[in-house]
């Protein structure tokens, strides 16, 4: 998102806003190298099926209206999804992907100063969107186990807090937040603070006892929940995302987002994406196969390898990430690096994944032997 730099400003006359000085740059995930080597590209969280037959024709049928603006109300897919949810489309709001509706959020409820509480590490954009909006990121640690802190982060409620971002699955551990703990995370938070529960791998979670967005927003006045058509419907590359919220917050969202921000080709994937339900499950339940398939296998081969419940997993490999992601890039695997913290791998086709099992093997031996010369020293 923002690629800044103090230097550039001492080469314009224009004064730009200070808050960019600070702002953490978005690292999107390394596209696969152009190269002789067979390249599995499992860093962006795609889905690796390619569209439905019935989205495809969907959005066929709409191109050769490209010319024209698209429905700004997005009509037909709020009710769509206002159906799917049991909830009235007044309460329903979209943006250009998930990421653009958390940004709606933020800039809609914080002034300059206000507090934006999250997990950390979670979403990178989070900090972006809310320095953006000239408020103050709170960064909360995750436990031991890579979950949400959630006493934590209650405790760190301010009387400047006004929204609380809760990433569940999170991105990028995978792990999510029990029912009974987000009830009780409610029960500690002042009503005047938003609580937003970002569930855009919630397809994926198989988790019986894992908190649902939608109960919650049934349950607490304060509460908006975020999903996305990217990832289980596979239209990443269309971006439509949306918010379930209270009326007001819906009203306030509609008017901060950006005018025709969702294209007519997005909304009619997305109702061909509801229409096609069953099939899109079959696609989820195939990866969340193989999602558990990787899982097994990483600890067979000694991996501490916290349970996901995405559509990715979680290699905690400290300082060691560099020469990790560098052992993989070998093998044709891109994953998603972060910094002397670890590595996420989507889960992608079957070889893609068995690709990432050599690879990952190989990795473990490095870790292994660096964690043996350490000690021997």
């Amino acid at each position: 998102m923002s690629h800044y730099s103090s230097g550039d400003a001492a080469r314009s006359a224009v004064s730009l806003r200070s808050a960019l000085q600070s702002l953490p740059p978005y690292k999107p995930g390394k596209s696969a190298a152009s190269s002789d080597v067979i390249t599995y590209k499992l860093s962006s969280n795609e889905n690796p099926y390619p569209p439905l037959p019935s989205v495809l024709d969907a959005v066929n049928q709409m191109s050769p209206e490209m010319n024209l603006y698209p429905d700004m109300t997005c009509q037909a897919v709020t009710e769509a999804v206002a159906s799917r949810w049991g909830v009235e489309p007044s309460s329903v709001s979209f943006g250009s992907g998930s990421v653009e509706v958390a940004s709606q959020i933020i800039r809609a409820v914080c002034e300059e100063g206000d507090e934006v509480v999250f997990a950390w590490r979670s979403f990178e954009a989070y900090p972006i969107l809310t320095g953006l909006a000239g408020a103050k990121a709170v960064h909360v640690p995750l436990d031991e186990n890579e979950r949400h802190d959630l006493p934590a982060m209650a405790a760190a409620v301010t009387e400047r807090t006004k929204v609380i971002l809760v990433c569940t699955p999170n991105n990028p551990t995978g792990t999510s937040v029990t029912a009974d703990e987000l009830h009780e995370f409610m029960k500690q938070v002042p009503e005047h603070v938003l609580v937003v529960v970002d569930e855009a791998y919630v397809h994926f979670n198989v988790d019986p006892d894992a908190a649902r967005g939608i109960d919650f927003f049934r349950a607490y006045p304060n509460v908006v929940v975020l999903h996305t058509f990217s990832k289980a419907y596979g239209l990443a590359g269309l971006r439509i995302g949306y918010a379930i919220s209270p009326d007001y917050i819906s009203a306030a969202l509609r008017a901060v987002a950006i005018p025709f921000g969702v294209t007519n080709l997005a909304q009619q994937a997305a109702l061909a994406s509801l229409a096609a339900e069953s099939e899109v499950e079959e696609r989820i339940t195939a990866l969340v196969e193989q999602r558990d398939h990787v899982h097994q296998r990483l600890t067979e081969q000694g991996w501490d390898v916290v349970e996901s419940q995405a559509n990715f997993v979680w290699l905690r490999t400290g300082e060691h990430t560099a020469a990790a992601e560098e052992i993989f890039t070998r093998h044709g695997v891109i994953v998603r690096a972060f910094t002397d913290e670890g590595i996420r791998v989507s889960i992608g086709s079957p070889a893609g994944n068995q690709a990432f099992l050599v690879a990952a093997e190989e990795v473990r031996a490095h870790l292994d032997g660096a964690a043996t010369s350490r000690n021997e020293g």
